[in-house]
């Protein structure tokens, strides 16, 4: 696909959306990198993310232009060209389709179809592409941003792919060298493994108006007195667009109820009910998990004597169909 018409199109803007620990700064980096030093590019990559960035959103942000162009704008990208999804349950918390122009490609890490990511996204019409980053990044023992960069590259084809080889060996091979080739084979197989679906609209197709997220209190917006009606608490609060794609998966047949994972979840996560064992003495059984308060850390899972707790990959409606919520009195 050309989707870089240089003639009537000075530069070229890519978004990448994101949570902390996914990896999308040092992609954004690398990125903008490949089309600087390998093609020439005018090119400008830096990022945005809180004091947390470890399981906060993040976006990476790169924009390219010819080389006798000066780049002079460094606000945020507000109208990309590409938009690239690192975490599927973003859409909940984040307009991560927000002012996407027309024509725009979207990349969406997932293993689900085309149909159920453009329902969740509410993206009918435009092209689609989908990696299972997370799953070649479990496979060859790398991270997801790297097989997102291939799945980039083939979108964006005005790039040269050796080029961006050329950047992942320089960024591993002083530090960690035997890095160097699982990466590489990670990038390639986003090249090669990423799946495209066009849909024409019925009509032309207009850019996604630009949703810019405002201060929840402000000046304009604070109560009278000062009142914070939002507490600092998860109670309501849905954690899965912090996840990095894994849960803890309970097996309570083979649970000895010995409280090593209640101790060492930073959460609170494991629910817990009184009851009689076969002595007759009073102890806390566990329940479940309350899924909505966990990030996928897996301390648990690391801790456990007997592998009741393992590592499980998160599908869309785990965490809700098997979750035991905490009640509150």
């Amino acid at each position: 696909m050309s989707i870089w018409n240089k003639s009537s199109q000075p530069g070229f803007e890519i978004r990448l959306e994101s949570i902390g620990g996914l990896g999308a700064n040092l992609a954004g980096k690398m990125l903008a990198e490949a089309g600087v030093l390998g093609l020439g590019l005018n090119g400008a990559g830096f990022s945005s993310y809180g004091s947390e960035k470890k399981g906060s959103p993040v976006k990476s942000f790169v924009r390219f232009c010819d080389p006798e162009l000066d780049i002079r704008d460094h606000s945020p990208v507000e109208q990309p060209d590409v938009i690239g999804v690192f975490h599927e349950a973003l859409h909940t918390t984040v307009p991560v389709l927000s002012g996407l122009k027309p024509g725009g490609v979207v990349l969406v890490n997932s293993i689900r179809s085309f149909e159920e990511i453009r329902k969740d996204l509410q993206f009918p019409y435009g092209t689609l592409a989908v990696v299972d980053a997370l799953g070649i990044a479990l496979e060859e023992r790398t991270r997801v941003n790297t097989s997102m960069l291939g799945a980039l590259f083939r979108i964006c084809d005005f790039l040269d792919r050796d080029s961006m080889r050329a950047v992942i060996k320089r960024t591993f091979e002083k530090k960690y060298p035997q890095l160097v080739e699982p990466n590489l084979r990670t990038f390639d197989r986003g090249y090669d493994e990423v799946r495209f679906e066009t849909i024409e609209p019925p009509t032309e197709l207009t850019a996604v108006p630009y949703l810019r997220q405002q201060p929840l209190l402000g000046y304009e917006t604070q109560e009278s007195g000062g009142i914070i009606s939002a507490q600092g608490n998860s109670l309501l609060k849905d954690l899965s667009g912090s996840r990095q794609g894994y849960l803890p998966e309970l097996n309570l047949g083979s649970c000895i109820h010995c409280a090593n994972c209640d101790a060492t979840c930073p959460d609170l996560c494991f629910v817990w009910e009184a009851g009689e064992d076969k002595r007759g003495r009073m102890q806390m059984f566990l329940q479940g998990i309350d899924y909505q308060y966990c990030k996928g850390c897996l301390k648990c899972v690391e801790v456990c004597p007997t592998g009741s707790l393992a590592p499980l990959r998160e599908e869309a409606g785990y965490a809700d169909s098997h979750r035991v919520a905490h009640v509150f009195n």
